[in-house]
């Protein structure tokens, strides 16, 4: 369990709605593939969305050695991370109690620049893993030279809570006998079956992606 801190605590339905259970909290990081990260540098504002991956009590970005967002989360500059898994559309007799089911984590950390080449080898496989299950062994070996020309940044989840709702629809007493659908529409994202370039055309459909052609 996270402790609560004035910046992980909603001004809003905090006793309802925010967690800080870590397995909540990393089931919702572990199944969302991207995140939007936010800093101010020279007091102007900055939101980037980027993939990430969670590994043990930390979460891990990565990009160019030479990306500006990168050096500067690398140096230590506050951040605020937060992640989004929206699975429903809540439909009310009223558009004002219509909602959305959500999950989502919100994380307060400086980041840290990775220098352990292992650790940040272990990183960028769990995150191509994350992204197509079961790919690593299969694509061509990362190189030392790929690996030099990106940076791995990490983040702490010690300052983090989750916040979500699910559930149906809210209503007002006066509103119960208005002839008026009402219930939940299902936005979750799934993948879909793989197309393959002019060279994925030639190459038969590795076992790994066999589910997706499937459409499961």
């Amino acid at each position: 369990m996270l402790h609560k801190t004035p910046r992980t605590t909603p001004s809003r339905y905090a006793n309802q709605r925010a967690h800080y259970d870590q397995e909540q909290i990393y089931a919702i990081l572990d199944e969302a593939l991207f995140c939007t990260v936010s800093y101010a540098e020279d007091n102007q504002p900055f939101s980037i969305p980027q993939s990430y991956i969670r590994v043990g009590d930390h979460i891990y970005l990565h990009g160019s050695v030479g990306s500006h967002f990168v050096r500067i989360l690398s140096e230590g500059h506050p951040a605020c991370i937060s992640v989004m898994l929206a699975d429903e559309i809540v439909v009310a007799k009223t558009a004002f109690h219509h909602s959305i089911n959500y999950r989502s984590v919100v994380i307060f950390a400086k980041g840290e620049i990775v220098e352990d080449q292992e650790l940040k080898y272990q990183a960028f496989k769990a995150l191509t893993e994350k992204m197509v299950p079961d790919s690593w062994d299969y694509l061509k070996p990362m190189s030392k030279k790929e690996m030099d020309k990106t940076t791995a940044v990490r983040f702490a989840l010690t300052e983090a809570s989750a916040k979500m709702r699910q559930g149906a629809p809210g209503h007002e007493e006066s509103e119960m006998d208005l002839p008026i659908w009402t219930g939940v529409i299902s936005i979750k994202p799934i993948r879909q079956a793989p197309v393959p370039d002019e060279h994925g055309k030639k190459v038969p459909l590795p076992k790994h992606l066999l589910k997706s052609a499937k459409g499961s």
